[in-house]
C-alpha cells in the first residue's frame, strides 16, 4: 500500500504555501487509496514550539485534511515527533560510520548553523562546501580536535544522481551536487537531511510530495538511502506560492497564515477550492471540500509553474466567506 506524508516544521504557523503542499500530498494518497501520515519535524528544538504544532494540526482539521497515522491517531509507526526519534538517527549515524562515508569537519559554527532546519534550496546554505576537512590526515584531525569538537559530514559520491520527479520529470544532478553535507552538528544536533531520510525509510513512506524548494536536496537524500541500504520513495516536487517579489512566502509578505484566514471568517471550502484552482486541478475557482477534489486529482494536472501571490489576490481570497 502506498504511504505519503506531510511533515511540517513547527517554527512558524502554516501559511497558504504549506497548505497547498498538504492538500496535494493528502489528495495523492486519498486518490490512490493509500495511507496519509503527519510527522512533526521538530528536530531543531531551539526553534520549534509545541503551541505551533497544535495550531498546525487544528488548521489541517479545519481544512478537512485528516490523517491515518500521526499525532492523535491509533497506530504503531511513531513516534511522530522527530525530537522523540533521536535513537533512530544515532543508529543510522553508526551505520554510516561503517561505510567510511563520514568524516569530521572542524569548520566554524557560523558555516553550519542552517543544517538542522529543512533547507529552502541549497542556495540558502551559501556556496557548496569545498571539502576543506575531507582530506585531513589522522594527525591533523587529532590536532584540530584538541581545539574544537567536530561536526560530521557525509561525503557525496562521484557519479551523477538521476531520478524521475512526479511533476518536474527526469532529473540529473552532477557528481557531488551541493557538496559534502553535515549529518550531525558539533553540538550533537542531527541534520534535516539525515532525519528526514531515516524517518521516511523507517515509516515506510513510498511517496514524498513536497515543495519545489527541496528538489535539489533530493540527490543528498538518495545517496543517504543508498548508503544506509534503504529503498527510496518516489519524489514529487510541487511548484511554490511566491510573493510578488518572486521570493518564497515569508513574514515579509504579510500574514498569510491559515489561522488568520480562519479568524477573518474565510471558509475552508473557499481556501481548498482556491488552492485547487491555482494548482491546476480545476479550471475555475469554486468552493469545494477536500473530499470533493479526490476524483479530480492527478499529478499530470498539477501546474508546473510557481504562483505569484499578489496582494489583490490575497484580498480576494480573504473576502470569500
Amino acid at each position: 500500500m502506498r504511504r505519503g506524508r506531510f511533515a511540517p516544521t513547527p517554527s512558524g504557523h502554516m501559511h497558504l504555501g504549506n497548505a497547498k503542499i498538504a492538500l496535494l500530498s493528502w489528495l495523492e494518497m486519498r486518490a490512490a487509496g493509500g495511507i496519509f501520515m503527519i510527522r512533526i519535524e521538530d528536530i531543531d528544538i531551539q526553534r520549534s514550539r509545541p503551541e505551533i504544532t497544535e495550531c498546525i494540526l487544528e488548521d489541517l482539521r479545519w481544512l478537512g485534511l485528516d490523517w491515518d497515522e500521526g499525532p492523535g491517531a491509533d497506530d504503531d509507526s511513531g513516534p511522530y515527533w522527530q525530537s522523540q526519534r533521536l535513537d533512530y538517527y544515532k543508529e543510522a549515524l553508526s551505520r554510516l560510520q561503517d561505510t567510511g562515508r563520514l568524516y569530521p569537519c572542524y569548520c566554524s559554527r557560523a558555516e553550519l548553523l542552517a543544517v538542522a532546519g529543512a533547507p529552502h534550496g541549497l542556495s540558502s546554505e551559501g556556496a557548496p562546501y569545498p571539502g576543506t576537512c575531507r582530506g585531513l590526515s589522522p594527525a591533523e584531525q587529532t590536532e584540530r580536535a584538541a581545539r574544537k569538537t567536530p561536526s560530521l559530514r557525509f561525503a557525496m559520491g562521484t557519479e551523477p544522481v538521476r531520478f524521475h520527479d512526479g511533476i518536474a520529470g527526469p532529473q540529473t544532478f552532477p557528481p557531488g551536487s551541493g557538496g559534502d553535507f553535515v549529518v550531525r552538528r558539533a553540538d550533537g544536533l542531527y541534520s534535516y537531511q539525515l532525519a528526514v531520510t531515516v524517518d521516511d525509510a523507517l515509516m515506510g513512506i513510498t511517496d514524498v510530495l513536497r515543495g519545489g524548494d527541496l528538489l535539489d536536496s533530493t540527490p543528498r537524500q538518495l545517496e543517504l538511502y543508498a548508503a544506509l541500504g534503504f529503498k527510496p520513495p518516489a519524489f514529487t516536487h510541487a511548484p511554490l506560492l511566491l510573493g510578488e517579489d518572486g521570493r518564497r512566502l515569508a513574514k515579509r509578505h504579510g500574514d498569510l497564515g491559515i489561522t488568520s484566514l480562519r479568524a477573518a471568517g474565510s471558509k475552508p471550502e473557499a481556501v481548498i477550492g482556491w488552492l485547487a484552482y491555482i494548482s491546476g486541478l480545476i479550471d475555475r475557482f469554486e468552493p469545494l471540500t477536500a473530499q470533493e477534489l479526490i476524483p479530480c486529482f492527478s499529478l499530470d494536472r498539477v501546474s508546473k509553474q510557481n504562483f505569484i501571490l499578489h496582494p489583490e489576490i490575497l484580498n480576494q481570497l480573504i473576502s470569500l466567506q
